[in-house]
């Protein structure tokens, strides 16, 4: 059956094929992401995913897989919605593949399946603000003559800051200030002339190497004469030789391109990849090197659809707890029960799943017996629900629970196994006043439209 549904499916791309998306193809698809290393070139979409392992690029923008569909990894938890007292944590994940991810015993709720919320508590206090104390004295100035600066700071201690808290404004403030004094002005060093030409451009290997020289003059500033400045500290001119010039350049250029190589792939859409040489001639003595790739190549289609591995599907309810020695219902008699899962999606030469169809446990027959019951303990809190918008709750709970003691943990003759208890019995505890509690959950993001 999975294999007519997978061929039906082709034979349906194979006429879809004239009017299929032209898209980017990707050589491989890892959780969500197409990079650029992987991509092959633009084919139609039911080319590129004539391979289950590939990915494109979709109308959306989004890195999308050619496989069966499956559920992605949870996100990480992310940031609690407030950053004091409590709140909540989110955590996300999509549904990957063509086609839909099946739904869970457990949720039965698209929004449930891709969103959970749980509550989160960062801070248990939230900050509050200080006060400046007043200014303190002003500084001396920062200079013996001319103009300058001074300051003054204040402290954040009037009250202090509490749970991460501070004081709005500056600590310190500063303005300007006069020493009645005239300051010196020392000799400063204008920027080096650049260098002057070497006397060739080329060098030869048994010639002496060019000179070239260069100039700087005491004026940035000149010294002062009243009251007298120091004169500029080194020497105005430098000379060095030419060792960097290099023996004169010969340009590289690409010689022929050679054959193309074989198709990458045996299976989907591949590349040929054909090479060349900087060789026509080679750069020499710093020539440019020749501009371009040194590889070409081109998307290569086999039309050929790869192997599709089998994958295992959730295993089935377990059966009716059975015996060939008759009625076990409520008797302390041993059983046997089995469950079935199925090997889906196989195709086109790909591998069976690996593993047994059947699976065996043995049991005992419970179901609507009468036990003496007892409360268990109080369950955890559970996740919020809904996980967004208003209204969210979390609840505990504790249930009664039957007295299986007399039941033993295992049954058989020869091999003794483990016994599992098959069916919902009825268990008589005494009555509790509240055997259900609940929550609401605070600050709980809004739900996305």
């Amino acid at each position: 059956m999975v294999q007519l549904l997978w061929t039906s499916l082709v034979l349906l791309m194979t006429v879809k094929e004239s009017v299929s998306q032209e898209v980017n193809c990707y050589s491989s698809f890892d959780s969500g992401n197409c990079d650029d290393l992987w991509l092959l070139g633009e084919v139609t979409m039911d080319d590129c995913c004539l391979n289950p392992h590939y990915g494109y690029i979709g109308a959306d923008g989004k890195c999308k897989s050619c496989g069966p569909p499956s559920w992605s990894e949870w996100t990480a938890w992310g940031r609690c919605s407030v950053s004091c007292k409590e709140g909540v944590s989110q955590r996300r994940r999509e549904c990957q593949g063509q086609g839909k991810c099946a739904q869970t015993t457990i949720h039965r709720e698209i929004q449930k399946l891709a969103l959970e919320t749980k509550v989160c508590i960062d801070s248990s206090c939230c900050p509050e603000q200080g006060q400046w104390s007043k200014w303190g004295q002003w500084q001396p100035c920062s200079v013996t003559c001319n103009k300058g600066v001074r300051n003054r700071v204040r402290t954040c201690t009037e009250p202090q800051p509490r749970c991460g808290g501070s004081c709005d404004g500056p600590s310190e403030e500063k303005e300007p200030c006069v020493v009645d004094r005239i300051c010196p002005t020392h000799g400063g060093w204008s920027n080096w002339d650049g260098w002057q030409p070497c006397s060739g451009t080329c060098g030869g290997e048994n010639l002496p190497r060019p000179t070239q020289r260069r100039n700087r003059s005491c004026n940035n500033p000149p010294p002062s004469s009243v009251p007298p400045g120091d004169e500029c500290p080194g020497l105005g001119s430098n000379t060095r030789t030419c060792d960097e010039l290099p023996f004169c350049p010969v340009n590289g250029n690409w010689g022929p391109w050679g054959p193309p190589s074989s198709c990458s792939v045996t299976c989907g859409v591949g590349i040929h990849e054909m090479l060349r040489q900087c060789d026509n001639p080679a750069p020499k003595h710093g020539g440019l090197p020749c501009s371009g790739s040194n590889k070409d190549q081109k998307i290569c289609n086999t039309k050929n659809h790869c192997p599709v591995d089998g994958q295992w599907s959730q295993w089935g309810k377990w059966e009716e707890c059975k015996s060939n020695r008759g009625k076990i219902r409520c008797r302390k008699i041993g059983g046997q029960q089995r469950r079935q899962r199925w090997c889906e999606h196989a195709g086109f030469d790909g591998k069976t799943c690996e593993g047994k169809i059947t699976d065996y446990r043995a049991c005992y027959d419970i179901k609507f017996c009468d036990f003496d019951g007892k409360w268990n303990e109080w369950s955890e809190w559970s996740q919020c629900e809904p996980p967004c918008g208003e209204g969210a709750k979390r609840t505990r709970e504790r249930t009664c629970i039957p007295d299986l003691s007399e039941y033993g943990e295992t049954v058989g003759f020869h091999i003794k196994v483990k016994a599992y208890f098959d069916g919902t019995p009825f268990a008589n505890c005494t009555l509790l006043k509240d055997p259900k509690q609940s929550l609401a959950c605070m600050n709980v993001p809004p739900c996305d439209t």
